[in-house]
């Protein structure tokens, strides 16, 4: 659909219980305005007040909003509708075109969005269109990240209580994977929040926390620890100590928790995500498993037509360099303005293909010795993965390695002619 076929444009300014709508034509002309309740009797409201100005199935109106996620967003993306998520401090410099006196008001500001997208429509990017699958994969992955996030907060909580009165027990799992969100680690604390009774456990106690473990390596692990916990160590006053004990194992339950969830949500999303027809592509990167896919899927999305070429996604993850530069002055730095789950995902996924590529090791290896620190070399390699990732993804190939570091791979030797 051609912009110039779109002559009424649409602005939202959303609250939790009602919405201010505004309507304006091409030349600036307030159409309608309306206040609209957060339910299904204000969405129909809407489609309604669109509809009298000539919003229909083949020709719908954009809308412009201050959000991306929401029952309200949900509805309007139905269809071919247009719809432009607005930056509210980019939409608070546009409210200055129209006033110095700084004022602001709610119907104002649906006004505001309304002619963002009469003026500078073209300079704004509508909401992708990823299809149903993909929507629910960035759904399962964010809430796992964010899990995964919570257990990490909740153990570094856990941690400083310990060391407060309990220090056999950061040595007892110091240098695991996973440290105190091991699920051995957990059962044992739980067994003895404090010194005390941790000093008591029997081998068979021991033995039992840890029966995931091979009996060899079973045995030998509840001698360490019983070793460990029989230690020498200062104390807290007993009274202190089971006060202490208490928190303990209330943070404990806050871990078992967040250890649970993000266990369930990565099943559930890892799921989703073979079911994707772009898993396999995804998942022919090295360095990228089923969650970590996940995660770049969900941020990516499916819609094919939402980046105009590979820069424009390394914009987005914030790989790509950003350059300044006014009168003789030229400073080329990092993006501040990113996506930053997908950047966070990505430095997880070079890191993990230094062991995993021959190649993307070598390419990192050559950074640092131009002079690279490790997080510019691994920014490096990843802004090259993200370049390689949009290629495979619009031309559905799987990675090729040696295509992909060709330039970096030692030049045939020149035959005599």
């Amino acid at each position: 659909m051609g912009e110039d076929r779109l002559t009424v444009f649409c602005g939202i300014d959303w609250a939790e219980h009602h919405h201010d709508v505004a309507l304006v034509d091409e030349a600036g002309t307030l159409l309608a305005k309306a206040r609209i309740t957060d339910d299904a009797a204000g969405y129909h409201q809407l489609l309604a007040v669109l509809a009298e100005h000539g919003d229909s199935p083949e020709d719908p109106i954009p809308v412009a909003i201050e959000t991306s996620h929401g029952l309200l967003v949900a509805s309007l993306r139905t269809g071919s509708r247009r719809v432009f998520a607005i930056n509210p401090l980019a939409a608070a410099r546009y409210r200055d075109r129209h006033g110095v006196s700084r004022k602001k008001s709610d119907p104002g500001d649906a006004l505001v969005l309304a002619n963002i997208l009469r003026t500078d429509m073209h300079a704004h990017r509508p909401l992708p269109a990823d299809s149903e699958l993909a929507q629910a994969i960035t759904v399962l992955a964010r809430a796992q990240q964010d899990a995964v996030w919570t257990r990490q907060q909740v153990a570094n909580q856990a941690r400083s209580l310990l060391r407060e009165y309990y220090p056999a027990a950061l040595l007892a799992f110091q240098g695991k994977q996973g440290n105190l969100t091991r699920a051995d680690a957990r059962v044992i604390l739980t067994l003895a929040p404090t010194p005390a009774k941790a000093a008591k456990l029997t081998l068979t106690q021991l033995r039992a926390a840890l029966k995931q473990w091979p009996p060899p390596r079973c045995d030998a692990e509840a001698e360490r620890l019983r070793a460990v916990f029989r230690a020498e160590y200062a104390h807290q006053l007993p009274g202190v100590e089971d006060a202490f004990g208490h928190q303990l194992l209330a943070l404990l339950k806050q871990l078992d928790a967040a250890c649970e969830a993000a266990d369930d949500l990565a099943e559930a999303a890892t799921s989703a995500f073979h079911q994707h027809t772009d898993s396999e592509i995804l998942l022919s990167f090295p360095g990228l498993g089923p969650m970590l896919g996940a995660r770049v899927l969900a941020e990516l999305g499916d819609d094919r037509a939402r980046f105009a070429d590979a820069r424009a996604l390394k914009s987005y993850a914030g790989s790509a360099p950003i350059t300044r530069a006014s009168g003789k002055k030229r400073f080329v730095g990092r993006r501040f303005v990113k996506n930053n789950r997908l950047i966070n995902a990505g430095f997880l996924w070079a890191f993990a293909a230094l062991t995993a590529s021959p190649e993307a090791n070598a390419h990192y290896r050559r950074r640092r010795e131009h002079g690279d620190w490790h997080a510019a070399a691994q920014h490096n390699l990843l802004n090259r993965f993200l370049g390689q990732l949009h290629y495979c993804l619009k031309t559905r190939q799987h990675f090729d390695e040696q295509a992909a570091f060709a330039p970096l791979l030692s030049p045939p030797t020149d035959q005599a002619a």
